[in-house]
């Protein structure tokens, strides 16, 4: 039996091959593997203030409201962001600089963890007001 490496003890083990484009200039990983049993997947998180006020007009307050709703899920599993495996985000009207601008706050929430990572450029979301929705893959510990 070989020795374990801290890599295979690591609750998600992050991988970028040098045959394929460096994605941790933007602050995640190409290929990310789960050390564990189970998973959990979180629905789409929106921008929906939990006080019944309205949603920020802006794809940057909203990214704020979803980071807060993120970081939420992982206390109640017990997670933190090291765990996060995937992340998921639809950008309506995708542009670079809308990219970019809902992408900060939640940077800010990974804390510079780099989970693997797809954002897309969409028509819609269930609501016009709505600009952003972010799905996550994480362990559970």
């Amino acid at each position: 039996m070989s020795a374990m490496s801290p890599l295979d003890t690591a609750p998600v083990v992050r991988h970028n091959p040098s045959t394929m484009w460096d994605s941790t200039t933007n602050g995640h990983s190409q290929i990310s593997v789960a050390q564990t049993r189970q998973l959990a997947y979180l629905s789409g998180q929106i921008a929906s203030p939990l006080d019944g006020s309205a949603v920020p007009e802006t794809i940057g307050g909203q990214a704020e409201l979803i980071a807060d709703s993120l970081k939420a899920a992982l206390q109640e599993l017990g997670a933190s962001t090291d765990d996060i495996v995937m992340l998921r985000i639809y950008v309506v009207d995708g542009t670079t600089e809308r990219f970019l601008e809902a992408y900060a706050p939640i940077q800010a929430m990974l804390a510079g963890t780099m989970p693997s990572l797809t954002v897309l450029g969409v028509q819609s979301l269930f609501t016009p007001m709505l600009q952003l929705e972010v799905e996550m893959v994480v362990r559970v510990p």
